[in-house]
């Protein structure tokens, strides 16, 4: 299925103020007339596929195409598709460009992937974009994103996907000049992924904590979305919404039947 850009909604977990969320913006508006941005008031990161339940959003409209919403990026989609874009839905949801990649086992805590998963939810055809910042964490280098992400996204809109995927696009650490190619790859996963608490104390004696994640790098010679990021490759990796094992559902099957076969 080829995917429209006609009407395209943008969206982050960075927060409205973040600084690849104008690297977005203006891949948007190379593709499309029409350009909604409806992103979180605040930095979201690591806030996964949540929804607000417990308390009221509200909504900040900045321009007449711009809004903050005081939630996460899952409330940002919904709110936008059945509210804010409501008489007119986006044809397209691009998320991100999110400062640092999401990769492996990234994606389960992400908000750039959460939002685009929500656009798939709602049926429409969502990407989402990040900026790897290693091994030079202080200093974003964006021109990866800036340089390739419009023709990467044109080249998968006109490919086109499934209604139940989405897609996970990784820009690498580099100059533009130095990226070495587009590959579509799969989702890899770390070889060791620690949880660091990192206890201080406030100016009044009580203890507060960070969390900080502490990984090794994928398997090697296992070409993943890992490897090919870090090799200077932009990585796209189509997602599924279907999280079922078909393996293990088939042998699980059988083990029930034989254990209530008798």
């Amino acid at each position: 299925m080829k995917v429209s850009p006609s009407r395209i909604l943008v969206t982050n977990d960075d927060g409205i103020h973040a600084p690849g969320l104008p690297v977005l913006e203006a891949i948007a508006h190379a593709l499309s007339d029409e350009v909604w941005v409806v992103a979180p008031e605040e930095e979201q990161s690591g806030a996964g596929h949540s929804l607000t339940l417990t308390q009221p959003l509200r909504i900040r409209r900045m321009d007449e195409r711009r809004f903050a919403v005081r939630g996460t990026p899952t409330d940002c989609v919904m709110m936008a598709a059945n509210h804010i874009m409501k008489a007119c839905r986006p044809t397209l949801v691009l998320s991100g460009v999110n400062r640092g990649a999401n990769l492996g086992e990234d994606v389960t805590y992400s908000g750039t992937i959460a939002a685009a998963m929500e656009g798939t939810l709602a049926n429409i055809p969502s990407i989402a974009l990040s900026q790897a910042i290693r091994p030079a964490p202080e200093k974003t280098n964006w021109s990866s994103a800036e340089t390739h992400g419009r023709d990467v996204v044109e080249k998968l809109l006109h490919a086109g996907w499934s209604d139940d995927v989405l897609i996970n696009v990784n820009f690498p650490s580099c100059n533009a000049e130095e990226v070495k190619g587009v590959k579509v790859t799969e989702q890899g996963r770390r070889d060791l992924v620690g949880l660091a608490v990192e206890e201080r104390t406030d100016t009044r004696g009580f203890p507060y904590y960070w969390f900080g994640l502490s990984r090794e790098v994928g398997r090697p010679g296992h070409e993943t979305d890992l490897s090919n990021v870090r090799n200077g490759f932009i990585s796209v990796t189509p997602l599924h919404l279907d999280l079922t094992h078909y393996e293990t559902r088939s042998a699980l099957a059988d083990a029930m039947d034989q254990t209530f076969g008798d």
